[in-house]
C-alpha cells in the first residue's frame, strides 16, 4: 500500500534574528516545516495551505517542489500579502516571535485532496482551529477519519491567541477527538486549562485521544497510552537554533511509524533524531547528512 502524508497548516517566510540582526530568511510554518523534511527524506507528501499571489509565496512554493512537496493544494489568493514571522534567537537559541499575519483574511477556497485509509494527516497550530477556515478544514478532517487515515495532531497553541480560546476549544477538543495521536506540550495547557500535571494533563486529553505525547521544551518526553506512561530523558545538545524542533519531532516519529515501527521507544528515537538535527543549524528542516544518513540506514 502506497502511504503519503498530508499536511494541514499555514505558510510563512521566517526571517530569523540573533543578536538583532537577520540571519537568514526560509519558509516556514509548523505543519510546512515537517512535511518539507519528511519529503527531503524521500517521503510523498503535499500540503493544504494558503498563501498571497505575491514573490513571496511564489518562493514558497518552489521551496516545496524543490524538497519533493507537491504544492497542487497550495490555495494562491491575487492582492493579498503572504504571512511573515520574525524569530529572535536569545542567548539559549530559543526563539521569540513576532508575526505578521491576519488570520481573518485566511482563505482556503480551491482544490482538496480526497484522503484514503492509506493517507497519513499532519495538521495542528492556529490553522488548524481558525474559526475563519474552520468550515473547511473541519471537514476535511472529519472526511479524513471517516476514511480512516492516521491523524497526528500537534496542538502547537500560542500564547498570543490565549483570547480567543473560548472561541476556539471546541475545535481543540473536535480535533483531539478525530486524531490517533495527539502532541501537546506542558506550555500549550498551561495556556488552555491551567494545568500544570503530566498526569492531570492526560486525563484531560484521554476521554479524546488515548495515545498523547507530552513534550516539555529539554525535559523528559511521556508517552501515555491505555498501557501507561513510557517516560523518555531528552539527550542536552548544543544548539544553533530551536525553531523546528517540535515540527521536526512530528516529522521524526511519522517516518519512524511509515517504517512500520510499532515500538514507541524506536519513535521516539527517530523523533529526537530528527528534532536535534535540526536545533543543530540555523534552518527549519533536517540537514543534507541526516537525509544521507537516512538512505543508508532506513527503508524508506
Amino acid at each position: 500500500m502506497n502511504h503519503r502524508v498530508i499536511g494541514i497548516g499555514e505558510t510563512v517566510l521566517d526571517i530569523l534574528f540573533k543578536n538583532d540582526q537577520p540571519q537568514k530568511a526560509v519558509p516556514g510554518g509548523s505543519t510546512f516545516n515537517s512535511v518539507v523534511s519528511l519529503g527531503r527524506a524521500g517521503v510523498p507528501c503535499a500540503i493544504v495551505t494558503e498563501t498571497g499571489g505575491d514573490h513571496i509565496g511564489d518562493m514558497i512554493c518552489k521551496f516545496l517542489r524543490d524538497n519533493g512537496v507537491s504544492d497542487q493544494f497550495v490555495c494562491r489568493h491575487n492582492g493579498t500579502k503572504s504571512h511573515i514571522t520574525l524569530a529572535f534567537l536569545n542567548e539559549h537559541n530559543d526563539a521569540q516571535y513576532t508575526f505578521y499575519k491576519d488570520h481573518a483574511t485566511a482563505l482556503l477556497d480551491e482544490q482538496l485532496p480526497a484522503i484514503q485509509s492509506s493517507d497519513i494527516v499532519l495538521f495542528g497550530s492556529f490553522f488548524a482551529i481558525n474559526p475563519v477556515l474552520r468550515p473547511v478544514v473541519g471537514r476535511l478532517l472529519r472526511e479524513a477519519h471517516k476514511a480512516g487515515a492516521w491523524l497526528y495532531y500537534d496542538i502547537n497553541f500560542r500564547k498570543s491567541h490565549i483570547p480567543d480560546i473560548p472561541v476556539v476549544l471546541p475545535n481543540i477538543e473536535e480535533n483531539m477527538s478525530l486524531a490517533s495521536i495527539v502532541r501537546g506540550s506542558k506550555e500549550d495547557f498551561e495556556y488552555l486549562y491551567d494545568l500544570h500535571d503530566s498526569d492531570a494533563i492526560y486525563e484531560k486529553v484521554r476521554p479524546f485521544c488515548e495515545t498523547f505525547i507530552l513534550t516539555d521544551g529539554a525535559r523528559s518526553i511521556r508517552v501515555y497510552t491505555p498501557g501507561g506512561c513510557e517516560i523518555y530523558p531528552v539527550k542536552p545538545i548544543e544548539t544553533v537554533s530551536t525553531v523546528g524542533a517540535g515540527d521536526n519531532f512530528n516529522a521524526g516519529y511519522i517516518y519512524a511509524m511509515m517504517q512500520g515501527e510499532d515500538n514507541q521507544s524506536a519513535r521516539i528515537a527517530m523523533a529526537q533524531r530528527w528534532s536535534q538535527d535540526v536545533c543543530r543549524q540555523i534552518g527549519n528542516n533536517i540537514s543534507d547528512d541526516l537525509v544521507a544518513w537516512l538512505k543508508q540506514n532506513t527503508a524508506l
